[in-house]
């Protein structure tokens, strides 16, 4: 059974606000529930309407019918569970190896993807800036498929990274030099953009390579690509 309270603190995580006050957020469904369980995140509750969760403790695991799923789950056909974990209050960030950094990302959809992106090529940090779309948004720990629980997320002030670092700079730009062309490094930090805006000025005054994506299309009219999938032609470049 679910009480009021607990569907009143559930349905509040869905705003920023209330998962800053409450240091809560959820995930829906089997996999990315199972996933943070085995990961380092702490578990608050798991409320789901099938008991196959044996490894938790039985305190923490909530019976419920479909009906009081669908009052506190984000989703149109909610899943078989949700789980709150607590946010991590201590988050490393290391200066080292490729990192990503998104300037001013704001479509859930495009972080959550990029995340699993991280994962996938080995990405272990990703710099996010402050006015990014936060990563326990439910959109976007929905959209990770658990891989928020292996990608590093850090937020900061962008611009006074790129100003101290000793790392090479590359920024996706339509004037850059063409990636398919370039010799890429093992060590760097990639800028992506704004969806409507790509790079602001004030970052891209710090950018030290500018690259591109060049269009093959006979008309070349297609004015840019998604953020999330030039993410994945630029990681897939600098690992190939």
């Amino acid at each position: 059974m679910v009480s009021k309270n607990q569907i009143k603190l559930i349905t509040s995580l869905q705003q920023k606000k209330y998962r800053k006050q409450e240091q809560l957020f959820f995930v829906e469904g089997v996999k990315g529930v199972q996933e943070l369980l085995d990961s380092n995140f702490e578990l608050h509750e798991l409320f789901t309407t099938k008991a196959d969760f044996g490894s938790v403790s039985k305190s923490k695991v909530h019976t419920i019918t479909a009906d009081e799923l669908k009052k506190i789950s984000a989703l149109t056909t909610p899943n078989t569970c949700l789980a709150t974990f607590k946010i991590p209050t201590v988050v490393t960030f290391e200066e080292k190896g490729l990192i990503v950094a998104l300037d001013d990302v704001r479509d859930p959809g495009n972080l959550g993807t990029i995340i699993r992106l991280c994962d996938w090529f080995g990405i272990k940090t990703l710099f996010c800036s402050e006015e990014s779309v936060d990563v326990y948004n439910p959109k976007v720990v929905q959209a990770t498929m658990g891989s928020i629980s292996r990608v590093n997320v850090v937020y900061g002030n962008l611009e006074k990274l790129l100003f101290e670092t000793k790392l090479p700079v590359y920024g996706t730009f339509m004037d850059g030099k063409n990636i398919y062309k370039e010799t890429l490094p093992n060590e760097g930090i990639i800028v992506m953009g704004n969806e409507a805006n790509g790079i602001s000025k004030a970052v891209e005054n710090l950018v030290s390579q500018r690259i591109a994506i060049p269009r093959f299309g006979d008309l070349q009219a297609t004015e840019s690509l998604n953020v999330a999938t030039a993410t994945a032609i630029i990681l897939s470049e600098f690992k190939r």
